[in-house]
C-alpha cells in the first residue's frame, strides 16, 4: 500500500491493521472516509472533487462486481466523462442482469433488469454501461434539465452516440420512465456546449420560444469569419448568446475587451444580440421579453 492508495479495511485487517488503529487514524486526520469501509488519505482526498471521489469509490467497489454486472445511471455518467449538473453522488449505481434482487442499502442502488452484454462497455478497465445505455438509463431516472445536460454532453462528444441510442430504444420494452425518456431523447443535441447552453434550449422550449440554429458562423459580406454565435434566428436576424462568464474570469480584462468588440460587430451588421446569464435561466420570462422586443426592433 502507497501514501496515494485508498485504504480498504478488509485489506488493512490482512497486514496488520486493527479497527482501533484505522478509528485513530480517521481521528487524527490521517485517513478520510469515503464509504463502508474504504478510506483514503487525507492529502489525496483533499484534491479531489466529488466526481473523483465517486471514481475511487467505483474502483474499489469494481474488485466485488459480479460477472453480468456493470456501473450505470450517474455511476457510469462519472466514467464516461459526461457532464452533470447537481449529480447526487451518495451511492454507487450498479445494474445487472436480472429479475429481483435490487434495491438500495448503505452506499449501494442496485438494479435489476435487461442488460445484455452488448450495452457493457470497459472503461479503464472497470464495466460500465454502454454510452448509449447510460443516456437512456438517466433520462428514465433524473430530472429533464438533469437528463438533457448529460445526454447533449454524450452527444457532443461522440456524435455516434445518438443512433446508438435509436437502436437501444427500437428494443427497449417497458419499463418504469421510459415514455418520458424518449421524448428527452428526442430532444437532445451534441451541438450544445456547456450544461447553461443545454438549459437555455430547454427554457427555449418552455417560453415557446422558436427554435435556433446552434452553432451558427457568422461572416461578414466579404465572406470574412466575424462570429459563432451560441443561437441564431435567421428569420429575425437575432443572435442569442448564453454568457457563462467562465470565458471573461480566464481571460480577464482582455476578454472583455474582445466579446464587446465582437458584439459591436455582429451589430454592425445588423444583427440584434440577445444575452442572458446563468441566473436568468431561473428566470427566463426575461429573456423571453428581451427576445420579443429584438423581433420588434427587427421588424421595424
Amino acid at each position: 500500500m502507497t501514501s496515494s492508495e485508498p485504504l480498504r479495511r478488509s485489506d488493512a485487517l490482512t497486514t496488520g491493521w486493527s479497527d482501533v488503529r484505522i478509528r485513530q487514524a480517521l481521528l487524527n486526520g490521517e485517513f478520510e472516509r469515503l464509504d463502508r469501509g474504504l478510506y483514503l488519505p487525507s492529502g489525496v482526498a483533499s484534491r479531489l472533487d466529488e466526481l473523483g471521489r465517486h471514481k475511487v469509490r467505483i474502483r474499489s467497489a469494481a474488485r466485488g462486481l459480479t460477472d453480468g454486472a456493470a456501473f450505470s445511471h450517474v455511476s457510469a455518467a462519472v466514467m464516461h466523462g459526461f457532464a452533470l449538473w447537481r449529480p447526487d453522488l451518495g451511492r454507487l449505481h450498479i445494474t445487472r442482469d436480472g429479475s429481483g434482487g435490487g434495491g438500495r442499502s448503505g452506499g449501494r442502488h442496485v438494479h435489476v433488469g435487461s442488460l445484455p452484454p452488448n450495452e457493457i462497455v470497459d472503461i479503464t478497465g472497470i464495466a460500465c454501461t454502454s454510452a448509449a445505455r447510460t443516456v437512456v438509463d438517466l433520462a428514465c431516472t433524473l430530472t429533464v434539465e438533469e437528463a438533457v445536460i448529460a445526454g447533449d454532453s454524450a452527444l457532443a462528444a461522440d456524435p455516434a452516440v445518438a443512433e446508438s441510442i435509436v437502436r437501444l430504444l427500437a428494443t427497449t420494452g417497458r419499463r418504469q420512465g421510459i415514455v418520458v425518456a424518449r421524448q428527452i431523447v428526442g430532444f437532445l443535441d451534441g451541438r450544445s456546449e456547456s450544461a447553461g447552453e443545454s438549459l437555455s434550449r430547454l427554457r427555449m422550449k418552455q417560453f415557446s420560444m422558436p427554435s435556433p440554429t446552434l452553432q451558427k458562423t457568422v461572416l461578414d459580406p466579404d465572406g470574412a469569419f466575424v462570429a459563432r454565435v451560441d443561437f441564431f434566428w435567421d428569420e429575425f436576424g437575432i443572435v442569442g448568446e448564453f454568457d457563462g462568464m467562465i470565458k471573461y474570469d480566464e481571460g480577464g480584462s482582455d476578454a472583455v475587451r474582445r466579446e464587446k468588440r465582437r458584439e459591436d460587430t455582429l451589430r454592425d451588421l445588423g444583427y440584434e444580440v440577445v444575452r442572458w446569464t446563468w441566473a436568468e435561466l431561473f428566470g427566463f420570462e426575461r429573456v423571453r421579453a428581451r427576445f420579443e422586443r429584438a423581433v420588434a426592433r427587427s421588424r421595424r
